[in-house]
């Protein structure tokens, strides 16, 4: 099946037309618009340096319902012990660097986060959509997460740690806050071993456009989240 080649307008083809690894579209920008657009309908980009833009909708989808979460024991007790200081929406560009940067198994010192995707997201963020956590252990950036919030659905794009646990620790702090607003599903987008231990599930694509199209529809939390 030929991949969908975008245009100006901000019209996504339906995510059942993907390709078997999950591949949609190429093409377009990383206008606020076409992003918010993509994600409401279950897609996101990723791609390299020196690629067009793809667009990916993947079947099954890897989720995370808040309820679900679960809080190891081990993890608990590095909670409690508040060696971590942690904030909302405080250091997103920082977050974002180190996503960009920090080595990870397979990819060769690739990143999937080029410099047009960090402008974009880094907009998302002044404009109230984008949000990350961040992790401090004595007063320096150890871990953190980014991702957006539209509706009751937050999309995780990426994390990272320098310190055991930090990421999980941001993990934590985010569920706790989405689990208050009453949240209905954090997007993990691809399957990892990490994200399983902590209650994700992979789903059929039918069903999870199904409960987003839901979750999107419904009110957003917009601006800095530190202080909402």
């Amino acid at each position: 099946m030929p991949i969908y080649k975008l245009n100006d307008n901000y019209i996504f083809p339906d995510p059942k037309f993907s390709e078997p690894d999950g591949l949609l579209a190429i093409g377009g920008d990383l206008s606020k618009d076409r992003l918010i657009e993509a994600y409401r309908q279950g897609i996101f980009p990723w791609y390299s340096e020196g690629q067009p833009i793809l667009w990916w909708s993947p079947d099954p989808r890897m989720v995370l319902f808040p309820k679900d979460f679960i809080k190891h024991k081990n993890l608990r007790k590095t909670i409690n012990s508040n060696k971590f200081v942690v904030s909302f929406d405080q250091m997103f560009e920082q977050v974002i660097e180190q996503c960009s940067s920090i080595p990870r198994l397979g990819q060769d010192g690739d990143t999937w986060i080029t410099d047009d995707m960090k402008n974009a997201y880094i907009s998302l963020n002044k404009s109230g959509i984008a949000h990350s956590v961040e992790v401090t252990y004595e007063d320096k950036l150890v871990g953190g997460l980014y991702g957006l919030s539209i509706g009751k659905c937050f999309f995780g794009e990426s994390m990272f740690h320098k310190v055991n646990d930090a990421s999980k620790v941001a993990l934590w702090h985010l569920v706790d806050k989405l689990t208050d607003w009453k949240f209905d599903i954090i997007d993990v987008q691809q399957e990892t071993d990490h994200l399983k231990s902590m209650g994700a599930i992979a789903i059929e694509r039918k069903e999870f456009l199904h409960l987003l199209h839901i979750s999107v529809n419904k009110e957003s939390i917009i601006g800095n989240w530190n202080t909402a």
